[in-house]
């Protein structure tokens, strides 16, 4: 069937546009339009199509570059911090490591911070491992170019990127303890789980309240975070698989309140993305087809 190459590929596709963009929608909204596109080919053209996947990269790639200009855009006008639309992932993301540290939370909020073409470049190249000729070929540069940008692009993240090395239990176990001390009010032990200069940013988009920007420091946050076992006494906080590591979902009242994701250092919590803006809570209740 004509439709096969793309059905094939369309988890990879959705990933890719996903590491673009931060979305959950528009990445879907691309993968969607570069159906439509490889649908309008007539079948001699599309016996042409020597690489499927190739050319389906390319079309996805176009597509997010278009797109990443109007969301720039969109993003200067946000209300507060932007973070990415958290996505639910099965085991097996967990398990390609390098994955799942393409898809965390962290991570595309590193990413968020390169050019347009900086970012194409770094998640074809660095993720997916991208030839160099084919993704000049997507971009219209050489590959000459593409090589320098690509270097740019690897020298920005690298300089940005979490460092976490700990395993998948000492992060479960980390992340317990941290739910532990927040749902019954223990600042002690909320100091003992932080590390004394860590993070935290949130992102509600004038939606739901948070903090309006980044805070920084354990001694500053510690006390702030105990009240919230007076303010949602009856609130669920559980375990959940978020974009390829350990998070969790906080749900007063059985509504899905906030997703929240960690990075762990030295069984210490560094950085804590708290994602509020209902909006980018939507797609929590199904697991996410990420895919190399």
């Amino acid at each position: 069937m004509s439709e096969e190459p793309f059905v094939a590929h369309r988890s990879l596709l959705f990933t890719v546009a996903y590491e673009m963009l931060g979305s959950v929608a528009d990445a879907e909204d691309v993968v969607q339009e570069t159906w439509l596109r490889w649908a309008a080919l007539v079948d001699a053209k599309r016996c042409e199509v020597r690489d499927p996947r190739a050319y389906l990269v390319r079309i996805v790639t176009r597509l997010c570059l278009n797109r990443m200009r109007t969301l720039a855009r969109q993003r200067e006008e946000y209300v507060g911090a932007w973070l990415p639309e958290p996505v639910l992932t099965s085991p097996d993301v967990a398990e390609d490591v390098e994955l799942a540290e393409s898809v965390s939370i962290a991570m595309l909020a590193v990413l968020e911070t390169l050019l347009p073409t900086e970012r194409a470049v770094f998640v074809l190249r660095e993720v997916f491992d991208v030839p160099y000729d084919e993704i000049a070929e997507a971009l219209d540069k050489s590959p000459a170019a593409v090589r320098q940008i690509a270097t740019r692009a690897r020298k920005h993240v690298a300089a940005r990127r979490p460092r976490m090395s700990v395993s998948r239990t000492e992060q479960e176990q980390v992340v317990e303890r941290f739910l532990a001390a927040l749902t019954t009010g223990d600042v002690p032990g909320l100091l003992k789980v932080l590390a004394p200069d860590v993070l935290v940013v949130g992102d509600g988009g004038g939606l739901a309240p948070t903090t309006p920007k980044p805070v920084r420091g354990a001694a500053k946050l510690a006390p702030v975070m105990a009240r919230f076992a007076e303010v949602a006494p009856d609130a669920r906080a559980f375990i959940v698989d978020v974009n390829g590591g350990i998070a969790a979902r906080i749900d007063p009242g059985g509504e899905n309140d906030t997703a929240v994701s960690f990075v762990i250092e030295d069984g210490r919590i560094t950085q804590i993305y708290a994602i509020r803006n209902p909006h980018k809570l939507k797609r929590l209740g199904e697991v996410a087809e990420l895919r190399r």
